[in-house]
């Protein structure tokens, strides 16, 4: 039986099972194509199928030489990267307008030029004057970068090809036009194969590729989520245009761990090593306010202190707001739930605003409970003592659940003169390096103790 046709949108990436002249998905008119079929070598079957050629296959036991790696000199870039730039990989870099990733990525492949490898600049969106200017301002017009402006993918590859860079940066894969392709520049169809033919000439050509990629209003690179799954490493330039700092957040990495973070600095002269990011995220943190709680938080493998701050006020609307910046919305709907219910702290009729300072956005749940001591201080109008950090992961019971790391936690917050920490029970603590750790099971003894009966 022959195999069924199969039509995608190039506009949105929706699968259909035959041809329309409008997508189901996203409502557009006459982007509807047939897939092309998966090219077959010349042998057949016996019952005249086409079939490719055997591949060689390998043991888990075989040993394989560590990866080389190259570093470029920037320290906090080569922290996220898993210790420096590894050939023929791909890596994409995602990040809101005017964040500051076509800065970063020039002032990386300056670095790598300098350091002896041979660095191509392509941009899609500037013009090379533009870049000029830039490096200039940034003190790298010295620098041994190649560089270009072009959109077409397929004389794209042909330079690379007859150039052999170590390293090519393109900015952006948004802007890549592939002429086989029946769609306008930033579609589905464009971003997906022009993402897979850069990919694919990485691997084969042992060369490093970086795409930088635009991001949607929600924050996540734009284009089919399989660009993504394609590439060795995903980064994310994060960072309010408020603050002077960028956060360089790796969420996929083939070649080291992920969620580790790399800090910079957003200066006139480019951007900036921050090689303590807890001291800058606390550098503005002045006498202890209400509402003003500080977590000792684990960023990949690097314990960083941030502050929490909260302001909770009467409402004069029949809905009270819930806003939050840096942190999840979700999760402080239910520690407010879990107030409520547990310790009998009611926020009905009262506006809640949670902020973390410093631009950082936190994930992880062992934040739970500096939220919830920062939504009381703020309540209460009563000020933790300003030498204690707070961490904890709460659960919908209200107990406190111990979380990982606790020792580089309690080392980082010693660091930097902390002399007192609350955490769950449990926790393994040891000596407390130097710290007097108060242990508390659940919600309740910790409003207990710190804020009388709430």
């Amino acid at each position: 039986m022959a195999k069924a046709a199969t039509f995608t949108c190039t506009s949105c990436g929706t699968a259909h099972s035959k041809w329309s002249g409008r997508c189901d998905g996203c409502g557009e008119w006459n982007t509807i194509v047939e897939d092309s079929p998966l090219s077959a070598g010349p042998a057949k079957t016996s019952l005249g199928a086409r079939r490719g050629r055997a591949v060689a296959l390998g043991t888990l036991s075989a040993e394989d030489a560590p990866l080389p790696r190259t570093g470029s000199g920037i320290a906090e870039l080569d922290r996220v990267l898993g210790g420096g730039l590894v050939p023929a990989s791909a890596i994409l870099v995602g990040g809101d307008p005017g964040i500051g990733k076509s800065t970063l990525l020039l002032q990386a492949a300056a670095s790598f030029a300098r350091r002896g490898l041979k660095a191509l600049y392509i941009s899609g969106e500037e013009a090379g004057a533009q870049i000029r200017m830039r490096a200039q301002r940034l003190g790298l017009a010295d620098a041994p970068v190649q560089l270009a402006t072009e959109t077409s993918l397929r004389d794209i590859l042909t330079t690379l090809e007859a150039e052999r860079p170590d390293i090519a940066v393109i900015d952006s894969i948004q802007t890549m036009w592939a002429d086989n392709v029946e769609s306008a520049p930033g579609s589905v169809a464009q971003v997906r194969a022009a993402a897979h033919e850069l990919t694919s000439f990485a691997k084969r050509k042992g060369v490093a590729v970086v795409l930088v990629g635009h991001v949607t209003k929600e924050g996540q690179i734009a284009g089919p989520r399989v660009v993504e799954h394609m590439v060795d490493t995903v980064l994310y330039f994060e960072g309010e245009r408020g603050h002077q700092f960028r956060i360089l957040r790796a969420v996929k990495n083939r070649f080291g761990p992920a969620d580790e973070i790399g800090v910079f600095e957003m200066t006139g002269t480019g951007l900036t090593e921050v090689p303590n990011p807890s001291a800058l995220f606390l550098g503005e943190r002045d006498a202890p306010a209400p509402g003003s709680v500080v977590f000792a938080g684990i960023e990949g493998t690097r314990p960083v202190l941030v502050e929490f701050q909260a302001l909770v006020s009467p409402t004069p609307h029949s809905q009270p707001r819930r806003t939050v910046v840096g942190w999840d919305g979700g999760r402080l709907a239910m520690i407010l739930a879990v107030l409520e219910a547990r310790c009998a702290i009611p926020f009905a009729g009262l506006d809640v605003y949670l902020n973390v300072a410093g631009g950082l956005k936190v994930n992880e749940p062992a934040a739970d409970l500096a939220v919830a001591a920062a939504l009381l201080s703020a309540r209460e109008d009563v000020a933790l003592p300003a030498d204690t950090v707070v961490f904890g992961e709460i659960s919908l019971s209200g107990a406190l659940r111990p979380v990982g790391q606790t020792g580089n936690r309690l080392r980082e917050a010693r660091k930097l003169g902390f002399s007192r920490a609350i955490v769950p029970a449990r926790s393994k603590v040891g000596s407390g390096d130097g710290l007097a750790v108060r242990q508390l099971p659940d919600l309740t003894s910790f409003v207990g103790e710190n804020f009388g009966a709430g």
